[in-house]
């Protein structure tokens, strides 16, 4: 399997400042369009995809979209041992660094003894620096 190519970083961030003032104050500003939730949730998955490549964890924001990461031994049949599922906003939140690992416990689905590895490579985007070293 031929991987994907990696996301353009500007192009990544520019999806992720995007929504972030939706993910920041979800009740107080309208909810993003559905496609630009998508580009934001796909393009920071990629992200993820290519910072942390492995199969070990596959990690899931539905209905956007999934990946694989982690290095690791790969997983091809029926439900992965370790698998991150949650919803859009919780991921956007996780990815643009507005929201840790451990405090999103209650909002996200974390299975198997290495899913938490994922948060090593979070955010995808920090909102507090200047510019991504990445």
């Amino acid at each position: 399997m031929v991987p994907r190519r990696a996301p353009d970083p500007a192009q990544v961030r520019e999806e992720l400042l995007a929504v972030a003032p939706w993910v920041r104050d979800p009740d107080g500003v309208d909810r993003p369009a559905r496609p630009v939730l998508a580009a934001a949730v796909r393009s920071s998955l990629r992200t993820l995809e290519h910072t942390a490549p492995g199969h070990a964890v596959e990690v899931r924001v539905p209905p956007f979209g999934a990946v694989q990461c982690v290095e690791g031994p790969r997983h091809t049949r029926g439900t992965p041992p370790n698998v991150v599922e949650t919803d859009p906003a919780t991921w956007l939140a996780l990815a643009l660094g507005l929201l840790d690992w451990d405090a999103a416990a209650d909002r996200v689905s974390a299975s198997g003894h290495r899913a938490g590895e994922v948060a090593r490579w979070l955010p995808v985007v920090d909102l507090h620096r200047k510019c991504e070293k990445r």
